[in-house]
């Protein structure tokens, strides 16, 4: 049988995906935890598909790196890889230096150039076991989705629907980028961030706004520290279509018979107090590490534990 079956319902026209061979993979919500394989020393046990800085960079060793992308094993798409962070076993977005999230972000674009003509290019972020992270070292997934298969995605709201949904004062505006959350958020504290310029797919970012994207995102997730405490659950997802975005949710809390049942969600935050929680703390300092500092911590601390 094939790893994963692409399935739809005759009635409802909704797809799932049958991939029962996943239920096999390390999960640490289920107390199955390897000794991490995404950590430096490892490199050799799975196929490599990128890396920054690449073997053929002058000085580089097979361990040498910031940034490893590797095919999962445990695939539900016919494209299907593990973007790793860093070397660093705990350090997230909101932990790493600019300079590392950057790269992260800009890994996200080649992967996405590299895959945009072969399907729908999905890129997505688990932390946290109420986010469905499997293991703690780190990472992102993209997975490429036939184009015949529907995803149910919200579009993201033209200049004239946005001004509407945020009624003007609830939104964030930086140079590049609209950081805002709708009036139709399904989830307490959910928050989306747009670019100014519309009608692009994500392959597209500038470097620009990759510099300040790499600044906004931790920024957030900082400030979600605050109010959910620290290593909160949540996802995020890049619209995998043209008029890019990013939509962060926190997982703070959980479905009940109804949401599950109907697809309808009750969300019982008002999407303009979070915004104007974001916007009290955004230009405020918040405190970070540098790097040298992380992978000390990061290393002993892992090895220690292992």
């Amino acid at each position: 049988m094939a790893d994963y079956q692409f399935l739809q319902n005759p009635l409802t026209k909704r797809w799932v995906i049958f991939s029962p061979r996943r239920a096999k993979r390390p999960d640490i919500a289920k107390g199955i935890e390897p000794v991490c394989p995404f950590c430096p020393n490892k490199e050799s046990k799975d196929k490599e598909v990128y890396r920054f800085p690449s073997l053929t960079s002058s000085g580089e060793t097979l361990e040498s790196w910031k940034i490893r992308v590797v095919h999962n094993k445990f695939p539900f798409a016919p494209i299907h890889e593990v973007i790793i962070h860093s070397s660093g076993h705990y350090s997230n977005f909101d932990k790493l230096p600019k300079s590392q999230v950057e790269l992260i972000l800009k890994t996200y674009r080649q992967r996405y150039n590299e895959h945009k003509n072969k399907g729908q290019v999905y890129i997505f972020h688990n932390h946290g076991e109420g986010g469905g992270e499997s293991l703690p070292h780190p990472h992102s997934q993209l997975a490429v989705i036939p184009g015949d298969i529907k995803t149910d995605l919200p579009r993201l709201a033209s200049d004239d629907e946005l001004a509407e949904v945020t009624k003007g004062e609830g939104i964030k505006k930086t140079k590049y980028f609209n950081i805002f959350c709708p009036k139709t958020s399904q989830w307490p504290d959910e928050v989306w961030i747009a670019p100014h310029g519309r009608g692009k797919p994500f392959g597209e970012i500038e470097d620009k706004e990759i510099e300040e994207l790499a600044f906004v995102l931790p920024r957030l997730i900082q400030i979600f520290d605050m109010r959910h405490g620290m290593e909160f659950p949540f996802n995020f997802y890049i619209y995998p279509g043209g008029d890019w975005y990013m939509r962060i949710v926190p997982r703070v809390k959980n479905l009940g018979g109804f949401e599950v049942g109907t697809g309808i969600f009750v969300n019982t935050q008002e999407p303009i107090e979070t915004i104007n929680f974001i916007k009290k703390h955004f230009d405020q300092p918040i405190g970070g590490s540098n790097e040298k500092e992380i992978k000390t911590v990061d290393r002993a601390a892992y090895h220690k534990a292992v």
